[in-house]
């Protein structure tokens, strides 16, 4: 379920150089996103629901639970896009990239890149090309993408035919433990948690429900718990970079 294409260079598009998200850019996408409505109030507010009853997600997250904490355990993790060298995760094997929306490059259900990352977003694109999409829970409601279905469930099925390759090879970037980080652990990717910027237009439960996701994943990794066996795990490490530098 592709919310948006970030980028689609290699597939014979060009948006050249403009924002991803500006209002000109989703409108002449509005018809392969199955009509995104124009009465942004209902949008919200649908959306607002859509985060609060992710049915998947609570199921899978009692699985996690009981079953296999790992999955919740990032291979990185790093305050923002920001601090990913993107050049050096292409050089060490990676071919693609798939980011969450809400929390990772926007605040909660807007259409512009959060300001302060939008030159790390445009470094991503040019390293990547049309390979780098955005899979969001919030953006894929039904009215968007019928028949869709949320983050941590699914399989990386049409992820792969889209980028023409498997799983291992790309990285899936997000600001959630139990959806994110999990869907893209069970699913074979390299994964990447950055930390929210904008909590203030999220919901009250999704708020709680963030802290307890931390809390326990923190408490699990002083215990030893460790992230799923990747194999460009060790080479990945190595793709963190301090931006003040």
């Amino acid at each position: 379920m592709f919310s948006f294409l970030v980028n689609n260079n290699n597939k014979g598009k060009r948006n050249n150089g403009q924002d991803p998200f500006s209002s000109e850019e989703v409108q002449t996408k509005s018809a392969t996103l199955r009509g995104i409505s124009s009465n942004m109030w209902w949008d919200k507010v649908r959306a607002g629901l859509s985060q609060r009853f992710n049915f998947e997600g609570i199921v899978s997250a009692v699985t996690v639970v009981a079953r296999d904490r790992r999955l919740a355990v990032p291979h990185i993790a790093v305050p923002d896009i920001r601090w990913v060298d993107w050049g050096e995760l292409k050089r060490r094997g990676v071919q693609g990239v798939v980011f969450d929306k809400d929390n990772t490059l926007t605040c909660p259900y807007s259409l512009a890149v959060w300001t302060p990352l939008v030159e790390s977003l445009e470094q991503c694109r040019s390293v990547f090309g049309g390979n780098v999409v955005i899979f969001s829970n919030s953006a894929g409601l039904d009215q968007y993408d019928v028949g869709g279905v949320k983050k941590p469930a699914g399989t990386a099925e049409d992820i792969e035919k889209y980028f023409g390759c498997p799983s291992s090879v790309l990285v899936m970037v997000g600001d959630r433990h139990f959806t994110d980080i999990v869907y893209g652990n069970r699913n074979g990717f390299l994964t990447i948690l950055t930390e929210p910027f904008s909590l203030a237009q999220e919901p009250f439960i999704v708020r709680q429900v963030r802290k307890l996701e931390k809390s326990l994943v923190n408490n699990w990794y002083q215990k030893g718990c460790r992230p799923t066996n990747h194999s460009l795990l060790s080479e990945a490490k190595k793709c963190v970079k301090d931006p003040a530098l």
